[in-house]
């Protein structure tokens, strides 16, 4: 990952960005069930080969983050392999794993040490605040203002996360459906009808009313070991309950909190009151990131919260879950009325040294396209969807292609930001302290600190504390 120091005002530059945005080739085919399945792409529109003309012959690396359909992996590689063929230009794709919780700390000394790759995607709202605070991130504002002329504005959480003084450093790439899914047929077996929203309380009784551990039926299937899923369901029902981790502007711890201190006993009852033992799969308290995804395509959990990659998994292998599957989006709290669901974006980042960032940048522009983007879009339904607003009106597939999407595309355009009773705002101003907190699992250890015996208001006083030692780390001193 890096970037070059160069203005997009450069020909090549200013060309690959104002001329090379449309992308109105054919669409790229679907079919076939494995990465292996040889795909046609779409065409490459002819003004960024133009302007990629001069780069022929050029080279550069690109590091994408894993996506759980590996299916929708081979489709990007795919169209990148398109992109490269076709402009005459060499691209190298890695895969990289974002939970490995070293991640951002490995990269940043690539970028240093002048050996990063060209391009990468990654999640906005996890990692971008970190990467800029470090000088890691080219500005690519030029590019996202030529993209908004040609395809209308970005999904609204992008414009909280990849923009810094004004001034973007990401671009926009797909975004992420993440929803809450409950087992529709678990519940009319128990008369139970299924709503479109449920507070966290409900959730829990509900969860309990379907279990049938004889029948491996177990409802809560959402652990609380260090994994991103576990993260993502603790923080934001921690938010719901009217706690953060920062203040609203990103730069105060403010954890240690009574609303923070209800929504974590709350969340600990679950895993150590007898009561709610019968909701449990096996092995939870050591589950991984796409344990929840495996046990909820095996047909075992009655509930998980998940990006919408296990949603996309059922469906493209036509598991009998995606027809027997309830969507819905998050659960409120004591201080919410309605979710504080904001969905996240994949976003292109430029690195600081980037050897072909012109390349780089005009690769982005096909990536973004419908025709490009349409190919990953129908391995992970749900998962990669557009993060441009007439993006979405340029293929029949993100517009009709699941009853889900409709949904999606509401929460890419609702107005923000999303308050609580208690004066919080998400998003919250992006923050490097935030982001690294959460990447570094103080949110799990807290939890299982709470699961082994620790009071709940003594663990999230000593998760206050290693939160202030991480902001303070990553230059916001508290």
């Amino acid at each position: 990952m890096s970037t070059e120091d160069s203005s997009l005002r450069t020909r090549r530059g200013f060309l690959g960005m104002g001329v090379g945005l449309l992308g109105a080739a054919g669409l790229a085919a679907c079919g076939g069930s494995g990465p292996s399945t040889p795909r046609a792409q779409a065409e490459v529109p002819q003004e960024l080969v133009d302007a990629a003309a001069a780069l022929k012959g050029s080279s550069m690396g690109m590091l994408s983050q894993k996506l759980y359909s590996e299916a929708a992996n081979a489709a990007l590689d795919s169209s990148i392999r398109k992109f490269a063929d076709t402009t005459g230009t060499k691209i190298g794709n890695s895969l990289v794993q974002a939970d490995a919780g070293d991640v951002v700390a490995k990269i940043d000394a690539e970028v240093k040490g002048g050996v990063a790759r060209d391009l990468a995607f990654m999640t906005d709202s996890r990692f971008v605040a970190q990467f800029q605070a470090l000088g890691d991130l080219e500005d690519v504002t030029d590019v996202v203002q030529a993209l908004t002329a040609k395809y209308g504005e970005p999904t609204a959480e992008s414009k909280n996360f990849c923009v810094f003084d004004g001034r973007w450093y990401a671009i926009p790439y797909h975004f992420i459906g993440i929803g809450s899914f409950l087992r529709k047929d678990w519940m009319q077996d128990k008369g139970i009808t299924p709503k479109d929203s449920y507070t966290w309380e409900e959730l829990r009784d509900l969860c309990l009313a379907i279990s049938d551990p004889g029948k491996r039926r177990f409802g809560w299937g959402m652990t609380v070991n260090r994994s991103g899923d576990a993260n993502g369901m603790i923080e934001a029902l921690i938010n719901s309950y009217g706690g953060a981790i920062a203040s609203n502007d990103g730069r105060k711890v403010t954890f240690d909190s009574p609303e923070t201190v209800q929504a974590v006993t709350f969340l600990g009852d679950i895993y150590t009151n007898p009561k709610y033992k019968p909701m449990l799969p096996p092995g939870v308290a050591a589950w991984t990131d796409s344990s929840n995804n495996e046990n909820w395509l095996a047909g075992i959990l009655g509930y998980t919260r998940n990006q919408f990659s296990v949603y996309a998994d059922s469906k493209t292998k036509k598991n009998p879950v995606y027809e027997r599957t309830h969507v819905f989006p998050d659960c409120t709290g004591p201080a919410t009325d309605t979710s504080l669901l904001l969905g996240q974006s994949q976003c292109f980042v430029i690195f600081k040294g980037a050897k072909n960032a012109e390349l780089a940048k005009l690769l982005t522009q096909y990536l973004v396209s419908a025709p490009a983007l349409v190919g990953v879009a129908k391995e992970a339904p749900g998962l990669a969807l557009p993060a441009w607003d007439r993006v979405w009106d340029a293929d029949p597939f993100f517009t009709s292609g699941d009853p889900a999407f409709p949904i999606m595309r509401r929460i890419t355009q609702q107005k923000l930001p999303l308050s609580t009773k208690n004066g919080l705002d998400f998003p919250q101003k992006a923050s490097a302290g935030q982001q690294a907190a959460v990447g570094a699992y103080v949110l799990t250890d807290m939890m299982q600190q709470v699961i082994q015996g620790t009071s709940p208001a003594r663990a999230v006083q000593a998760a206050h504390a290693k939160m202030v030692q991480i902001f303070t780390q990553q230059g916001l001193p508290q």
